[in-house]
């Protein structure tokens, strides 16, 4: 009985005492809120005595600052980092062949590839001298990596210098990644008990025996930021922010478009907050909401529309200054600048039109009115107009029940003259 008891009281700092793996998964876009997840990862796993990291791969690449900052979290973390592509069919190019090598271990899932890290500026061809500085920086980093992780380090540069890229195996083969894993379950079975060295030599036995995996909850900022920070997603929201904006300003009083757009438009800043803009981009979107406003003020038959729908197009193809996977894309720009250009001239239309029609309010839209006298004029009396009654003043007689017609106003008094003389 003594014993049972003991062994109840035990069971709980068994069970705490489990081997915990906190991971992540990086896809899509690198960029600086992916930093902030993975260093926030690291955190928890430190705080909460995590014995591994795994950071889940699967990523066409980024930017390369924000990759710069999560290779420098994972190289510098207190507890081993695991870098896994996943699942099969899943990719670690560019950035996230640079990620994959910051791990204390690099594991590949059957059927995925790595490589292709050749450096990209702001989606263009790069000039020879800064190309050879951006290579040679990128190559010196990638080796330093792989040197001490020791990893194949001149095959590992060709991916920078030559673009190469490696399936599963031949990275392995090539001593590019340490291990093939068919899941998850399957790399820490085969990593428990295994030696590492980390990056600053020192020698590290993982414990891994039945280790729970725990998921890192991004916030409701990073998963929201994440969510929008897709450039084309992004310029959509900005557009269709200024739209609602827009609608609101030209007809007050709807209310809903002026809330829903002021939303959307902060949310697409915020997005855009996190990516490198270029600002003739940025003039050029903001020449193209000027040119739209002018429209409405200036009888261009439609140049000014024009001049900013082309502008909306290049800006937005220019605004984000990053590789061309990574920037908006020449449909997105012509699917969101197009439609907001004909709903705009729509709009100013509108206005135009009501701008020539009668008014029909006020003491301008009482000239011309036809009434009925109530009482006879000669010259003052009462008259029934535009539905009210009037006090009324004519210099030729008027009996009562003869048709009036306005001819204008003395502060409440109408001036009518005899319809038909």
């Amino acid at each position: 009985m003594r014993i049972l008891f003991l062994a109840a009281l035990a069971f709980p700092f068994a069970a705490a005492a489990e081997p915990r793996v906190i991971a992540v998964t990086l896809g899509g876009m690198i960029h600086p809120i992916t930093a902030e997840i993975v260093d926030r990862t690291i955190d928890k796993a430190q705080r909460e005595g995590a014995s591994a990291v795994l950071i889940r791969l699967n990523t066409p690449g980024g930017l390369l600052d924000a990759t710069r900052q999560i290779d420098q979290q994972l190289l510098k973390s207190a507890v081993p980092v695991i870098t896994y592509v996943t699942p099969s069919g899943g990719r670690a190019a560019s950035a996230g062949f640079f990620i994959l090598q910051a791990g204390d271990v690099a594991a590949m899932a059957p059927g995925t590839n790595t490589g292709a890290a050749s450096p990209v500026l702001m989606g263009q061809q790069m000039d020879p001298v800064m190309r050879s500085k951006v290579e040679n920086d990128s190559a010196a980093a990638i080796r330093s990596m792989m040197t001490n992780r020791g990893r194949n380090a001149a095959v590992g540069e060709t991916t920078v210098r030559e673009a190469k890229s490696f399936t599963e195996r031949e990275a392995l083969d090539q001593k590019l990644v340490d291990l093939i894993a068919k899941d998850e379950h399957d790399l820490v079975s085969k990593l428990n008990g295994r030696e590492i060295t980390r990056f600053d030599g020192t020698k590290v036995r993982l414990n891994l025996a039945a280790a729970q995996i725990v998921e890192y909850e991004p916030s409701l900022r990073e998963r929201a930021i994440t969510a929008i920070a897709d450039p084309n997603v992004a310029f959509i929201l900005l557009i269709a922010g200024a739209l609602g904006l827009y609608v609101e300003f030209s007809s007050p009083g709807f209310i809903f478009p002026g809330v829903a757009g002021g939303i959307a438009l902060l949310l697409g800043l915020s997005a855009l907050s996190v990516l490198p803009l270029n600002w003739a981009g940025v003039a050029l979107l903001v020449l193209a909401i000027a040119l739209f406003v002018l429209e409405a003020k200036v009888a261009s038959h439609g140049i000014l529309g024009i001049g900013g729908t082309v502008a909306m197009v290049m800006g937005a193809i220019l605004l984000v200054e990053a590789p061309p996977a990574f920037r908006i894309h020449l449909s997105t720009a012509l699917a969101t600048a197009v439609p907001f250009a004909a709903i705009t001239m729509f709009l100013v239309s509108l206005v135009i039109r009501a701008r020539r029609n009668k008014i029909v309010t006020g003491q301008e839209g009482m000239i011309a009115e036809i009434g009925v006298a109530q009482t006879p004029l000669s010259p003052r009396g009462t008259v029934f107009v535009h539905g009210e009654y009037w006090d009324a003043e004519s210099n030729l007689p008027v009996a009562s029940g003869a048709c009036v017609r306005v001819v204008s106003m003395d502060g409440l008094i109408l001036k009518v003259e005899p319809y038909g003389s």
